[in-house]
Formats: structure tokens, C-alpha cells, sequence
């Protein structure tokens, strides 16, 4: 229950106006946003890339509006990109891009959408890097898989988001888990039919073991984004009976959730990869974070409290 009020508020115009005109929210909003500005996702990936860790880098916004703003988020990432090429980070840190941003659910917004994504990944290829193709909403779902195998064609490496809450998450990935595949797993945190996902977090939970038997046996790179440390452990077993080697799949954790945890398993060898948003549109991101994990609503509340 909790899950669909934080879910359906992400979609509400007067709670978000609330959330991000109210004076102690921003000092929040601070410890899971890297801030709003292209140098601020630079100096948040500078440092985490000194720690030892990966980054994928997240410039927030989605379902746009107008072609034009497609166009300014395109523009966007291809500043991103450039810059980390001339900062030499290139090898530490990839983009994570939403299609809805790219103009995906306007009229021909499939076509656009994809134009969009190629433009940024030719930007991409030339600093080294690569990009992740996050999912959204479940009516995205088909759309989304349709244009990354046109953007596989020239660019491969391209990577893919599943969502285990979604009842044919384990078709998807068994259909994904070939030579050069790269595959963010993931729990998911949006609204969905009971016909299209699951509901119980249970059943999530059993979905996403699921799927991550079926990668981890694949021939592609799983990337297991996950901070439950039931799920952790169910990955690292799997790695050594698929004689997996730590450079053979990715943890991936979101900026600002347990970073001990990061640095812990990448102390130990792993490559671990932190998810890392900026921009001005943090509104959304926030409430599917909240409601993907009860965690994070507790910490959010304490944080309000000590701050306000």
C-alpha cells in the first residue's frame, strides 16, 4: 500500500511543488542527487572513481513533452560526455539514458527517440564510454527492447534494464544473456497492472533470483543492481558456480545507499558500479526510490527530521 501512495504521488504536480519548494528537502535531496549541474556529476564522479568505483550517470527527466526538449536533454548528454572525455574518466563511467527523454511516447516518438540515442551514443564511443538504456513504465517495455536491438546493430555494447517485478522479467533475460550483452537487473519502481508485474515483494524478490540464475549462466555481463544483502550473497555464490571472475558481471548501488557496502565489495575485487543522478528534475526519481525500498523512506524521514 505504501508503495502505490509514493508511486501515485510522483505523478502529482501539487505534492512535488511541496516537495521541492520546502526549505529542508533540498539538504536531502543532497545525499542522493549529485546536484543540478554537469559540474556537479563530474566532481561526484571524480571522486567515487578515486575510491575504487564505477559510475553511471543519470541526467534526470523523462516523458517529454516537445521535441525541443529532446533536443535540449540530447544536447545534454553530449556536453556530459564530452567532458568526461576531456577529464579522463571515460573508462570509470558510462550514462544511463531514458528513452521517455528522448521524445519515446510522442507521435513517431520511436523513431525519434531512437535518432536521439544514437546521437548520444556516437558521443559515447568517442570519449571510451558507453550507455545503459534505462526501463520505465511497463506500456514502454516493448518499444524499449525494439530500439536497442536497432541500436545494437551499431553499437553493441549498449546496455539493457530489466525489471524483475515484471512477470516476464525471466523470458526477457534468457532472450538477453548472449555474447557481449550487457544487462542492468533490477527490482523496479513503477505502477504496473497485476496482469503485467508482481505485486508482493516476495514475489519480486523470488523473480529477481530468478533472473540472475539465467544471466550469471549466460554469456553476457550482468550487472545486478541491488542493495539487499540476501540478494548479494545469491549473486556471489552464483558467481563461483558459474566460474564467474570479478570482472565477468557488476554490482551496481545507487548514490547515497550503502556505501559502505560499496567500498566493502570493492575491497574486495568487485567491480561495483554507483548510480548517480543530476539535473534539476529529481522529483520523480525520489519518490521511486522511496517507494522501491522502505529503507530509503525511513532514512529520508530521519534525514527531515534532523534537518528541519
Amino acid at each position: 500500500m505504501l508503495r502505490q501512495v509514493l508511486l501515485a504521488a510522483s505523478r502529482r504536480d501539487g505534492v512535488r511543488r511541496l516537495a521541492e519548494t520546502a526549505p529542508y528537502t533540498r539538504s536531502v535531496v543532497r545525499r542522493f542527487i549529485a546536484g543540478t549541474a554537469v559540474d556537479d556529476a563530474l566532481r561526484v564522479t571524480e571522486e567515487l572513481a578515486a575510491s575504487g568505483l564505477l559510475v553511471t550517470l543519470d541526467h534526470l527527466g523523462e516523458d517529454t513533452l516537445d521535441p525541443g526538449q529532446a533536443e535540449r536533454i540530447v544536447t545534454g548528454y553530449v556536453t556530459l560526455l564530452e567532458r568526461l572525455g576531456s577529464a579522463g574518466l571515460g573508462q570509470r563511467a558510462e550514462v544511463s539514458v531514458k528513452l521517455t527523454a528522448l521524445g519515446q511516447v510522442l507521435d513517431g516518438g520511436e523513431r525519434l527517440a531512437l535518432k536521439n540515442a544514437q546521437r548520444i551514443c556516437h558521443a559515447a564511443r568517442a570519449v571510451g564510454t558507453t550507455v545503459t538504456l534505462d526501463m520505465e513504465d511497463h506500456t514502454t517495455v516493448d518499444s524499449t527492447l525494439r530500439i536497442l536491438e536497432d541500436l545494437r546493430a551499431d553499437f553493441p555494447d549498449t546496455g539493457a534494464v530489466i525489471q524483475s517485478y515484471l512477470r516476464r522479467a525471466e523470458e526477457y533475460c534468457a532472450d538477453l544473456a548472449y555474447e557481449g550483452s550487457r544487462v542492468r537487473l533490477c527490482k523496479g519502481a513503477y505502477n504496473a497492472p497485476e496482469s503485467v508485474a508482481f505485486a508482493d515483494r516476495r514475489e519480486i524478490d523470488k523473480s529477481y533470483v530468478r533472473c540472475m540464475k539465467v544471466l550469471m549462466a549466460g554469456r553476457g555481463l550482468p550487472m545486478l543492481a541491488t542493495h539487499d544483502p540476501r540478494l548479494i550473497e545469491i549473486a556471489g555464490a552464483l558467481a563461483v558456480l558459474n566460474e564467474r571472475s570479478p570482472e565477468d558481471f557488476e554490482y551496481q548501488m545507487l548514490y547515497g545507499i550503502r556505501t559502505q557496502e560499496q567500498q566493502r565489495l570493492a575491497g574486495l575485487g568487485a567491480q561495483v558500479r554507483v548510480y548517480v543522478p543530476y539535473g534539476d528534475e529529481w522529483y520523480g526519481y525520489m519518490m521511486r526510490r522511496l517507494a522501491e525500498r522502505p529503507a530509503n523512506l525511513m532514512f529520508f524521514l530521519r534525514s527531515l527530521a534532523g534537518d528541519s
